[in-house]
């Protein structure tokens, strides 16, 4: 996995964690947990598309 594929794999579990304690400390935000899914997709996307 090249670096930039690691560096957007590496926001992308970082956002889950924040998207998880904001939900356990303030409740939960659907737009917070919609654009966290969009952020896997896109990190998927990039991770499927480039080369090993």
């Amino acid at each position: 996995m090249p670096g930039s594929a690691k560096a957007m794999a590496a926001i992308t579990v970082g956002g889950l964690v924040v998207a998880t304690a904001y939900t356990v400390a303030l409740g939960g935000s659907g737009w917070l947990w919609f654009s966290w899914v969009v952020l896997a997709l896109v990190t998927i996307g990039i991770v499927t598309a480039r080369p090993s």
